[in-house]
């Protein structure tokens, strides 16, 4: 089986690649994994043979051609520019997020043979503000970012090329993946892992949302773990829905707090300071109770408790009291 990633450099991406190598196929009744085109701006050779890293921008024709060279079978799309830096950069967020996307659809397209696609979007669909109620999978996407936006043209293309039998694809749309190093990426959201590295150090944290913001959370794991569930769900499961919000867990920051103090220690709560920014707290801290049908009906899962969280979020290696199940958010 021959696998593409992009973004495969990032956060989410080289865990990705990790875990394919670790389990050599993408299910038990699935083919092994013969070659993964590891694709970024900058990604890491990797010491096993069956990966192949290709440095370059996705943006770049030329470097598509490389990237398009053989056919795949399964095909992972993670690359983007993030809602900050695509604020700032609309052009740059333009054509990295829809245009080098369109693309990278037409060649999938191309294939003889569909490949199975997922696509990594993102609740930033959504917008602000959000229902006070639940957010479904009915909830009409409202995008009040650029990002956002084109993410959601990326859905719906992507549901479109499904449509028309051109590939077989998926829109997994993400929520705040953690815990993501401390590194400026253009993420407006960096707080939401900052606390978690921050609190395990010992060190003095100031939270620019009050301790009530609610969001959707999800460790590097368990995402992982549901995007190569995507990757190998049985088409015969899929309906015409191709774009859907994954299961997470519902937290306010407070009850994240409580839980790193458990972990940690009771001095946490000591090291952190509330300085709420209401832009901010708008964007990702008022976040409703999440309903996740289509993905649970498809096997989908989230962390499964607070505790669970921060043992996967912070890669801590003893055991973790809870294996995910469905969303009770």
């Amino acid at each position: 089986m021959r696998i593409g990633v992009t973004g495969a450099g990032g956060f989410v991406g080289s865990g990705l690649v990790a875990a394919l190598l670790a389990r050599g196929r993408l299910a038990a009744d699935r083919p092994p994994i013969t070659r993964i085109v590891a694709a970024d701006r900058d990604v890491a050779a990797v010491a096993d043979a069956r990966v192949v890293a290709l440095a370059g921008d996705i943006a770049d024709p030329d470097f598509r051609a490389r990237l398009f060279e053989q056919p795949y079978d399964a095909f992972f799309h993670l690359a983007a520019v993030p809602g900050g830096a695509a604020a700032a950069d609309y052009r740059l967020g333009w054509r990295v997020n829809v245009e080098a996307t369109v693309a990278l659809l037409e060649a999938l397209a191309a294939q003889r043979r569909p490949a199975r696609l997922v696509f990594s979007s993102s609740i930033g669909v959504f917008g602000v503000p959000l229902p006070s109620g639940a957010v479904d999978d009915d909830t009409l996407p409202l995008p009040s970012m650029s990002y956002g936006t084109q993410k959601l043209i990326g859905e719906a293309l992507v549901a479109d090329f499904a449509r028309r039998g051109l590939l077989d694809g998926l829109a997994l749309r993400l929520p705040g993946i953690v815990a993501r190093p401390r590194v400026a990426g253009g993420h407006l959201s960096a707080y939401l892992s900052d606390i978690f590295h921050a609190l395990a150090a010992g060190e003095a944290f100031t939270c620019p949302v009050s301790a009530g913001a609610a969001s959707w959370f999800m460790s590097r794991a368990r995402c992982i773990d549901n995007l190569i569930h995507a990757a190998a769900l049985p088409a015969h499961r899929l309906g015409a829905r191709r774009a859907f919000n994954l299961p997470a867990l519902r937290l306010t920051m407070a009850e994240l707090v409580e839980a790193l103090a458990d972990r940690f220690g009771p001095r946490v709560r000591d090291r952190i300071a509330w300085q709420p920014e209401d832009r901010l707290e708008a964007q990702f801290g008022a976040y409703p109770p999440l309903l996740t049908p289509i993905a649970d009906r498809l096997g989908f899962a989230h962390d499964g408790d607070a505790a669970a969280l921060v043992a996967r979020a912070l890669d801590l290696t003893t055991r973790v009291r809870s294996h995910g199940g469905t969303n009770a958010a």
